[in-house]
């Protein structure tokens, strides 16, 4: 099962592509990696920022609609509770991102 916990994602378009930097909160997260539907739920590990959150940028067509989610190192499912959510196949939640 999913948990669902604040963060941030932010959207910045440049004509046909937005730069979107997905944040999770490191608190307690040792590493952390965002999937998603843009790449096939492939694993993208996330950097983490000297105030301890994980980042990442990802470059994506704008006016699409992306699954995604946050796995941590303990093997916990995070999504943003921010944003619309859909249930996903493995009975936790996807996040659902609009460019």
């Amino acid at each position: 099962m999913g948990e669902k916990e604040g963060k941030m994602v932010k959207i910045s378009k440049r004509g046909k592509r937005a730069w979107v930097t997905f944040t999770l909160p490191g608190e307690g997260v040792e590493s952390a990696a965002i999937k998603g539907s843009w790449n096939g739920w492939e694993e993208e590990p996330m950097k983490r920022k000297k105030n301890g959150d994980f980042y990442i940028v990802k470059v994506l067509p704008v006016s699409e609609s992306f699954e995604f989610g946050y796995l941590t190192s303990d093997g916990r499912w995070i999504f943003d509770e921010t944003l619309k959510m859909v249930n996903s196949p493995y009975g936790s939640k996807n996040s659902v991102l609009n460019t």
